[in-house]
């Protein structure tokens, strides 16, 4: 965990860089799944995103088992599998499987957003007669009622939970959100929270009000909370916030509704300088620890006290992947983290990532 008792653990979207990819994001994953496994972070999570150059993940639960397969020590899940998407029966069969083949490890990161622009999302109904009902509450509580066994008997589903295939093993339930609404309902229902504040930066109020309101179930006893962050280390302030410049030039334009895979810094720093001073009245900022690990580890350590949060979940995206990696590094040597001992060969990079990234 590291000598400040925080632990630090990892959200990868799967970033598609310009020049390169699906095929090589999705193996730069697992490259990136083993190297912070072995320096020590907690867990790792995917995430799931539709219909976008950018983003290599469209199905968490497809590569969770490989990630699992490739690493040891550190847990393994979605941030997040969107709900809405999927029968509840379908998602707890998937991550009663995971749990079985990697037991104790297995996290079910759960969401109501889409991932996606509506196009895509109605494309990826089953029935398309009608948009899909807004029933979040309802397919979530099914979803929970399989996992914890818990469905009434006379629900017609009911002989359901106790043919899930992993059986003893289950996933451990989590929920996930960027707005006050999911935080009602992982309070009401006792589960844990992980706040995306790479989204929203607004989450402090929204997970003490989460504390708060807390009722105690059996998935928790007591409210947990991860926070989420936009972070990018390197070896100096300065290195740090030109690599940056990859990710603020691509969600600047997706702010715009313009998708396109992660830019290189040379390109980026053209389009940033031309765009100029951000214009005064904007939508707020969005939070963005960038710098040397010492700038680093002190912008982590304060947005876990301002969220009161035991673990930071890290998001890093740069164009080079070797940055990326080093990133990681920087950070788990600024914490101490508990590195397991390895050979040459643990580390070595995957043929596809190795030198593809100057």
């Amino acid at each position: 965990m590291g000598h400040t008792g925080l632990r630090l653990s990892v959200l990868d979207q799967s970033p598609i860089s310009e020049g390169f990819t699906g095929v090589e994001a999705l193996r730069n994953t697992l490259d990136l799944a083993r190297l912070t496994d072995d320096l020590g972070y907690h867990r790792y999570w995917v995430a799931e995103h539709h219909g976008t150059p950018m983003l290599a993940c469209a199905s968490p639960e497809v590569l969770i088992g490989p990630i699992a397969s490739a690493t040891s020590r550190i847990r393994v899940g979605s941030g997040g599998v969107m709900l809405p998407h999927y029968s509840p029966l379908k998602v707890a069969e998937n991550f009663s499987m995971l749990a079985a083949l990697a037991p104790g490890r297995i996290d079910l990161g759960l969401g109501r957003a889409a991932g996606t622009d509506p196009t895509t999302t109605f494309a990826l109904q089953r029935d398309r007669r009608n948009a899909a009902p807004d029933d979040f509450p309802q397919q979530l509580a099914e979803l929970l009622a399989y996992l914890g066994d818990r469905m009434p008997p006379a629900h017609p589903f009911a002989r359901l939970t106790s043919t899930l295939p992993g059986r003893p093993d289950i996933p451990e339930p989590w929920m996930l959100g960027s707005s006050p609404q999911s935080g009602i309902w992982a309070a009401e229902l006792g589960l844990p929270y992980a706040f995306a504040d790479f989204i929203s930066p607004a989450g402090v109020e929204i997970a003490a009000r989460y504390r708060e309101s807390f009722v105690a179930s059996e998935w928790e006893a007591e409210p947990r909370v991860i926070v989420a962050v936009w972070v990018i280390c390197a070896d100096t302030d300065e290195e740090a916030r030109r690599l940056a410049s990859s990710s603020k030039m691509a969600f600047t334009l997706l702010q715009r509704g313009e998708l396109l895979p992660v830019p290189t810094i040379e390109r980026a720093e053209r389009f940033l300088a031309e765009q100029g001073p951000r214009p005064p009245g904007l939508q707020r900022a969005r939070r963005r620890i960038t710098g040397s690990p010492t700038t680093v580890r002190a912008g982590i350590e304060a947005v876990a006290r301002e969220y009161g949060a035991d673990e930071v979940m890290i998001v890093t995206i740069t164009w080079d992947h070797a940055a990326r990696r080093r990133s990681y590094e920087l950070v788990a040597n600024a914490f101490g983290l508990d590195a397991a001992p390895h050979t040459d060969d643990d580390m070595a990079m995957s043929p596809l990532t190795a030198g593809s990234h100057r």
